[in-house]
């Protein structure tokens, strides 16, 4: 089992990041989920929901928030169409004019870890360019 551990520094203030990070229609837009399957109640105890499509089709996706420090910290869970739970967390460190993100995902299985890993930088990648329009 192998850790992953991201940091990104985005050009907006915390609380723009903090907002694109947890508001159902911009999480939407990074996820790329169909707004109408997105379901999101970022506190303690809360749950998330979405679909994506994939080549393969649909794809359920939710978890709960374990974790909600507004504007610190977020600990989530992920549950997948195959059931098995992937916990992520996310700290967040206000710059000024910019905010550092620090994501990561511990104990991802060695079979998965390229995948995995590449999937982190497409979706932080995704949350960047959302954020810059936001």
């Amino acid at each position: 089992m192998n850790d992953i551990t991201v940091t990104r520094v985005f050009d907006a203030p915390l609380a723009k990041v903090w907002k694109v990070w947890t508001e159902r229609e911009y999480f939407a837009q990074w996820f790329g989920a169909p707004l109408p399957t997105v379901v999101s109640d970022v506190r303690t105890g809360g749950t998330w929901s979405a679909t994506v499509t994939t080549p393969q089709g649909d794809m359920p996706l939710g978890g709960t928030y374990r974790e909600v420090v507004r504007h610190e910290r977020l600990v989530w869970t992920m549950v997948g169409p195959d059931g098995a739970e992937v916990v992520m967390d996310a700290a967040f460190t206000d710059h000024g004019d910019k905010t550092e993100v620090v994501y990561r995902q511990p104990d991802v299985p060695a079979e998965h870890f390229t995948r995995t890993e590449a999937g982190v930088h497409h979706i932080l990648d995704s949350f960047a360019s959302v954020l810059a329009r936001a």
